[in-house]
Parts: C-alpha cells; structure tokens; sequence
C-alpha cells in the first residue's frame, strides 16, 4: 500500500506536539465580560433565559467586577436599566444615571479594570427603539445628538472606552468630536461597525428589558444576507476614526469577521451574543453536548476567523478554565 512521504498525524500524535504547532490562540486578554446593571439596591436577578447572567444593583456589580479583575479578564462592557424611561432616554445622558454611577463605582473600587459603556438609547426608551422616533422610525440625526450627550456623560464619569451600538450614520464622527472638544481626546471609540437585525439577540432583550414596543430594527441594522455592505460600513467608520471595529453577532458571521480583517488594520472585536451563548447552555443543561468544550472551541473559532477581542457572556468561565 503506498502512503504519501507527508502524514499529517505526525503532528498530532500527542498533547505537547499538538500544543507546539497550533495555530489560533485564546487568552484571558482576549475577554470582555458584558454586565447588566438596574436601578436599586440588593438587586440580583438572574436572567431566565441567559443562566448565570444577572441583573444587578451597582453594589453587586461591583463585586463582581472584582471576581472579573482578579480572573485577569481586562475590560467589562455595561448595559444599564434605568428606574424610569421616556420617549427621549433621559437616563442614557443623565449625569446621574444608572450606567454614570456604575462607571464611578467601580473606577472607585476596582480603578485598573478597563470600562467600556454601550452607547445607546434602546435600554432607556420607553419604546425600546435607539433613538428618537419621527414618522414611526428612527430619526437617524436628532439621535446623533443624544447618543453624542450620552457618550460625554460616560467619559465624564470615568468610563476609558465608549462603544456606539445604535447603527446610526455619523455616529462615529459625532461621538469623536464631542469627545475631543471636551477633553477626552484619550477615549477610545469602539464601533459597533457591523451590528445586523439578528434574530440572535432574543435573551438580551430580556436581560436590558429593550424589546421594541412596535415594529424591529431593520431600519438601522444590517440585512443579514449582506457581506459587502459590512465593508461599507467598516470603512465609513475608520474614516470617521474609529478605534476598534466590531462585527455582531459572531458565531453566524464569522465570514464576515474575515473580510473585516483582511482588509482593516483595527483591532477586530467579535461580540458573543446571547442567544449564542444560551443555545450552549441549553444544550449543555440537557447534556446534548459538553458545555465547557463547545464553549471553548466557539470561542476559538471566532479568534480563528479573526476576532483579536471577543465580548463574550462565558468570559468567567473561559478564564477560570484557561488560568487552569
């Protein structure tokens, strides 16, 4: 029987050969940990459809963002639940709002672990759309100016990274020049540059309490059968001087995290979203799959495909394992 001169067993015969010659790599550094923080106090509620994902109170999410730091995980990502909403999102750019308190607690705590705060108006509306409705849509310009409000009111507080997630056009220019003409040139704009209407995002809906009350958000987000346009937006968006791009959801788009850096030279993020992380808790519960080895190879497929950051709802557990 012939065999070809090059086997690749060879390669592969056992952990440390393995371990010598792999490709893709996924550290610790490489986690950002999304937290959910509500309007009160001794508030721990834990999100039915995202098991080991909470609601919190500011003191609760400061513990945990100690647990977070002392893992080595660099940054957490904010999302806040304000007492009240209005039509116009008061909260969102309140100097005094859920996610500016947030901020200043844990800088107070925990002053090493990088913030970055999601710049939206859907968490804060009563209408759980992203900015301010006109004609039953969102008005893509008077929004610009809440959301640039709102990321000043962040980097006032303390927050080190501002992350739009709302797909409005100019957003990126906006939040850049209200940044700079106030001082925080230094803050970082991680773009949400490609964010698309995916039906992926269900279980956080119920974790930030933003489900739209009419219609959905095919107006502002992507088409998810779009890979060019993904470029479009990339590009507008470094033009405008992003810092970071970011493709979201990941696991469903993971061509597209390719496009985005073979032609971009940004730090990628992909965000690991809810509904991607609940199918693999689901599944695990049930003992369809092991859970801790789906998880970890998802995870490195997205840093395969290109991802540099991953926002990531097993962050916790990823590092736990990873620390070893």
């Amino acid at each position: 029987m012939y065999f070809p001169s090059y086997r690749p067993r060879r390669l592969r015969r056992n952990e440390n050969i393995r371990r010598m010659v792999r490709e893709t790599h996924l550290r610790v550094d490489d986690l950002i940990y999304p937290m959910f923080s509500a309007f009160g106090e001794n508030i721990k509620k834990e999100i039915v459809s995202m098991p080991g994902i909470y609601q919190q109170s500011i003191e609760h999410i400061v513990a945990e963002a100690k647990e977070v730091y002392e893992l080595g995980i660099p940054a957490v990502i904010l999302f806040g639940i304000p007492e009240e909403k209005d039509a116009v999102g008061s909260d969102a750019y309140c100097a005094n709002g859920i996610i500016q308190n947030t901020i200043r607690a844990i800088k107070k705590e925990v002053p090493k672990l990088t913030v970055i705060t999601d710049v939206c108006m859907c968490e804060y509306t009563d209408h759980g759309h992203c900015g301010i409705i006109k004609d039953n849509d969102v008005d893509n310009d008077s929004t610009l100016e809440l959301l640039a409000k709102e990321a000043l009111s962040h980097a006032q507080a303390g927050a080190d990274i501002v992350a739009p997630s709302d797909m409005m056009d100019g957003r990126i220019a906006a939040l850049r020049d209200i940044l700079d003409e106030n001082g925080f040139e230094h803050i970082p704009v991680m773009s949400y540059a490609v964010k698309y209407a995916s039906a992926y995002y269900g279980p956080f809906r119920d974790a930030a309490e933003s489900t739209p009350a009419f219609g959905d958000r095919r107006t502002y987000q992507m088409d998810p059968a779009n890979r060019m346009e993904a470029l479009r937006e990339a590009n507008q968006d470094v033009a405008e001087a992003a810092d970071f791009l970011m493709v979201k959801p990941a696991l469903a788009y993971l061509d597209v995290l390719r496009e985005l850096k073979d032609n971009f030279d940004l730090p990628l993020v992909a965000y690991n979203v809810s509904g991607e992380y609940s199918m693999v808790k689901a599944a695990a519960e049930k003992d369809w799959i092991d859970g801790d080895r789906v998880m970890m190879e998802t995870l490195l497929g997205m840093k395969r495909a290109g991802a540099d950051l991953i926002i990531t709802y097993h962050a916790k557990e990823a590092a736990k394992l990873l620390n070893g």
